[in-house]
């Protein structure tokens, strides 16, 4: 048959394959914002406009576009200028990672005036896992945010991301917005049992299949143990993972590896393996699987570094401060309960994968193995792909283009070891993709924990004692286990003055999809817990619930002791919890919200507090280079990735800040392991305290070369010189960038400056979220009627993206609180594999939230910054909690707070059949 298509006012005859949708024939032909979010028309990632009507092209034929005009984002702008949604969204800054942008900008461009009036029903198709919605909802209404540069004035300026253009026109590149001539497909068989042995595997029917190149099994990968996290000291994980393993431990474990010429001939042959497996006796209950008797999962020695293996306890950590008995026998008012936290999908719109290629190392001329991954840590990947093939450095370059979305999801090895396997043992490139089912069961998840906590006080509210048994299920493997857990019963614990201080908590294996690293890395589940009880406690004690935080919250100079000893590094170097617990006290002061609530509602009110170190333990490394350009210009080299937390701008505001420019005089080079030396990775919040602080002494440094050497090469008291924005001025004459680095170029002098930061010392960063909310009896509905957020963020770098990670991190919270779980059933498989039954936040189910920053500069951070990307998320939960028990005198314990399960709460509440927890 004939067939024609125009896209972007070109025409293609090219006839698309058998039931190929419209999205993969977009992308086939180099129309890369053409996104894969879910295929299954969920996330709106991939909406294009097929005769000016926005479709999901996932889901829509490519046939079915035959004869019609398909536009996608990079068809928008005309004659050069851009469309005017587009000019909106660079305006309001209506993006982070950007993965979603195009599909908002396909939909948002073709809304008419009657939708535009009805933004929850025009927007339900379109996904975003990043803002929050207030600045996508911004950028529709026209509202503009963003600042324009000026010189050596850039730090504390709301400007605009650098890669804002080319996200609004759908030319920012991605992980697989790349195409490499000869490419093989990879498809992985995966495990259909919780816990079984491979007797034996047929492939012979597998590589029958036209186009299958190789099948991969555990007879062909290496025989060593490593974990799939990924941390500056590999110690912190134990060694319990292989490539492939001839035992499986969870439903959706990889078992083959096939790679092909296309993803179908891939799948097929998946399909054409043949396993025999000997089921083994799973546990999928982490406090069954800490009992004698129960099935062993790895059942390995002490390289492993697994804490108690034959126990099943992948880490655990106990301790005391004072004596908590005493401390028990003390209070007049003890409160003790147990809260549960579920699994959490970091829901990143791109998923995990990856690409790799060989090609010429530029500096010894020898070939190399190259690897564009969608990863939070490249240089950490690295490190392990060299360690698991025995490669040297400078065989193995790791690159992340920009990334669509991490979530800490991406501090792990997920893909690149296998695909690895499959370049190296075929020669050729290779990808590996996710699909969003595989996300769900084959990635990681937050960790479910269970938190009993036992606090006591004294009438007038000082606490006395502090006890908590925790019990993290880490899943089938142990990467990040015993971190989360060990980070978990940290700051949480350490806020707080109490004489007497106890912990006894456990990371347990199960056969269950593993766990991993997630914003908040532990402390959100155990916070839910410790300011539920503290709001509990002040009821007991008929005390305000801020009263009793701030008789008890520690004070500035103090240091966070808990039952595990004090971290020698952390310092509350500037402190602003204090003006967050005032933020809390000023809406209460001011709020009227309540006039909103539908007649015959509940309404109530909460609040709840957080603190965080602003970097992980143990060390956390950046290096940085900044360089003078011939043509006056400037170049920063930094290795931390860019996902949509900002680091990229707010590096570019540093550099601009000590070297008097403005930031669009500013290139940057970054997450690739060939542009410095070390990156430990953009995870812990340190993008900008960590790789932020190499950065400004690397600016720092230059600024200085630059002076000295321009004030020496124009004969000028150094004292009389300084940097404009494209030339330094030598007591009123000014002499061209350009000009300096030609003349030092004559005398053999290169103007570039490296600087480096270890991560320690830290500081504390502090956060409070207060909730209005309105609870109809009669159905279960909860309307949020308010919503405010204290963040101490230090010297904020920049106010409208500062303001984004605290609203993307509440939606992203709420979402776990109201409705976000991932279900297992009785033999450990997921159930809830695709967005449609995984609900995620859409715009219609965020508030806007009003978020104040605190007034503080940190003694630590760069020029007084601290980091905001992960602690907004943790106060949000028991904030929530809190103000529901407000509203019904019911105190739920169990996330998330579903709909029929407060429903059923009131009821029996009401009948006198359910006691006032939940």
């Amino acid at each position: 048959m004939s067939f024609e298509i125009r896209v972007n006012d070109q025409d293609f005859v090219a006839e698309p394959r058998p039931g190929q949708c419209l999205r993969t024939y977009l992308r086939e032909r180099g129309w890369f914002g053409v996104k894969k979010g879910c295929d299954a028309g969920d996330c709106g990632a991939c909406t294009v406009q097929v005769d000016g009507e926005p479709v999901h092209s996932c889901v829509y034929p490519a046939v079915r576009a035959e004869g019609r005009s398909v536009t996608t984002v990079e068809g928008l702008a005309k004659d050069g200028e851009l469309h005017p949604m587009q000019q909106r969204f660079l305006d309001a800054q209506g993006f982070q990672c950007g993965f979603c942008t195009a599909g908002f900008l396909m939909t948002t461009s073709a809304l008419n005036e009657e939708q535009l009036t009805d933004l929850p029903r025009s927007l339900k198709g379109n996904l975003c896992r990043c803002t929050g919605y207030r600045a996508i909802e911004d950028s529709v209404r026209g509202v503009k945010h963003a600042e324009e540069p000026c010189a050596g004035q850039a730090v504390g300026r709301s400007l605009g991301a650098p890669a804002g253009p080319q996200v609004v026109t759908g030319t920012a590149r991605y992980t697989f917005d790349v195409e490499v001539e000869g490419l093989l497909h990879m498809k992985l068989l995966r495990s259909p049992h919780p816990h079984a042995r491979i007797v034996s595997i047929d492939t012979s029917a597998a590589l029958r299949v036209p186009g299958v190149r190789a099948v991969f099994t555990h007879h062909d990968v290496p025989d060593k143990l490593y974990s799939s996290a990924r941390h500056e000291h590999p110690t912190e994980d134990p060694d319990d993972t292989r490539v492939l393993d001839d035992v499986v431990r969870f439903v959706g474990q990889r078992v083959a590896a096939v790679v092909a010429d296309s993803e179908g001939a891939a799948e097929e042959g998946c399909r054409r393996i043949v396993v025999e497996y000997e089921p083994l006796p799973h546990v999928i209950d982490p406090e069954l699987a800490m009992l004698p008797g129960a099935p062993v999962i790895h059942p390995k020695g002490p390289e492993s570094r697994i804490f108690r293996a034959e126990d099943n306890v992948c880490g655990e950590v106990h301790g005391e401060l004072g004596n908590v008995e005493k401390g028990f026998t003390e209070a007049d008012v003890v409160y003790e309960e147990t809260f549960q936290t579920q699994r959490v999908q970091h829901a990143s719109l791109e998923t995990h994968g990856c690409v790799a290629w060989f090609e010429e190392n530029e500096e010894s001329g020898e070939e190399r193995i190259a690897v564009r991954s969608s990863t939070q840590v490249p240089f950490l990947t690295r490190r392990a792909l060299c360690a698991l093939y025995d490669l040297p450095m400078e065989k193995v370059r790791v690159v992340a283009g920009r990334v669509g979305g991490g979530f800490g999801g991406k501090q792990e090895m997920l893909t690149e070891d296998i695909v690895v396997l499959a370049a190296l043992k075929l020669h050729r490139p290779v990808k590996l993709e996710f699909t969003r089912p595989e996300q769900f069961y084959g990635a990681t998840t937050r960790h479910p924990f269970k938190v009993t906590v036992k606090v006591g006080a004294r009438r007038d509210g000082v606490l006395t004692a502090l006890q908590f048994r925790v019990v993290a299920n880490t899943g089938a493997y142990g990467n990040h286990g015993p971190a989360v857990m060990f980070h978990s019963v940290g700051e949480s614990m350490g806020v707080y003055r109490a004489p007497n201080k106890k912990v006894n908590a456990y990371s347990v294996y199960t056969n269950c999809v593993p766990a991993g690293a997630f914003r908040g890395y532990g402390l959100g589940q155990v916070t839910f817990a410790l300011e539920s009880a503290m709001d509990e406690l002040a009821r007991r004690l008929d005390i305000d619930p801020l009263v009793l935080r701030e008789k008890n919250v520690i004070g500035p100079g103090e240091h966070m002791e808990g039952p595990c000893g004090e971290e020698e590094d952390l310092h509350i170097a500037s402190y602003g919890l204090d003006q967050c617990l005032q933020v809390v006290r000023t809406a209460l002061a001011d709020d009227r919200s309540a006039e909103l609530a539908p007649p015959g509602w509940l309404v109530g009110q909460g609040f709840a507090m957080s603190a965080i170190a602003t970097g992980p333990p143990g060390g956390h490394f950046a290096d940085a280079t900044v360089k003078l350009l011939e043509d006056g210009t400037y170049d920063i080299a930094v290795g931390t990735a860019e996902f949509g937390n900002g680091t990229t701008t707010v590096h570019k505001q540093i550099t601009a800040g000590a070297l008097g420019t403005t930031v669009d005089r500013i290139a940057i080079r970054q997450s690739d392991t060939d542009v410095v030396k070390h990156d430990t990775g953009a995870f812990g919040s340190a993008g900008t305290v960590v790789a932020g602080k190499a950065v400004m002494k690397a600016a720092n440094a230059l600024a200085e070369q630059i002076l000295s050497f321009t004030a020496e090469y124009a004969r000028t008291p150094r004292s009389l010189v300084r940097l404009n924005a494209d030339a330094v001025d030598c007591d009123g004459r000014p002499v061209p960038l350009k000009e300096v680095f030609e003349a030092a170029r004559g005398r053999g002098v290169e103007l570039t400056a490296d600087g480096h930061w270890g991560g320690s010392p830290r500081s504390v960063a502090f956060n409070s979220q207060w909730f209005r909310l309105a609870v109809d009896p009669d159905t279960g509905e909860i309307r949020i009627l308010r919503s405010v957020h204290g963040a101490d963020a230090g010297k904020v770098m920049n106010p409208l993206q500062c303001r984004g990670q605290v609203e993307g991190g509440v939606a992203q919270a709420l979402g776990a609180t109201l409705f976000e779980q991932v279900l297992v059933d009785e033999r450990g498989e997921v159930t809830t594999a695709a967005f449609r039954r995984y609900r995620l936040p859409a715009y219609a189910d965020v508030p806007r939230t009003e978020v104040h920053f605190t007034d503080t500069s940190d003694a630590i951070g760069p020029l007084g910054a601290k980091s905001m990307s992960e602690s907004p998320f943790n106060p949000v939960p028991p904030a929530f909690a809190n103000a529901l028990r407000d509203a019904t005198g019911i105190r739920f314990t169990e996330a998330p707070f579903l709909r029929d399960k407060v429903w059923q709460a009131i009821a029996e509440h009401r009948a006198g059949t359910r006691p006032p927890r939940g």
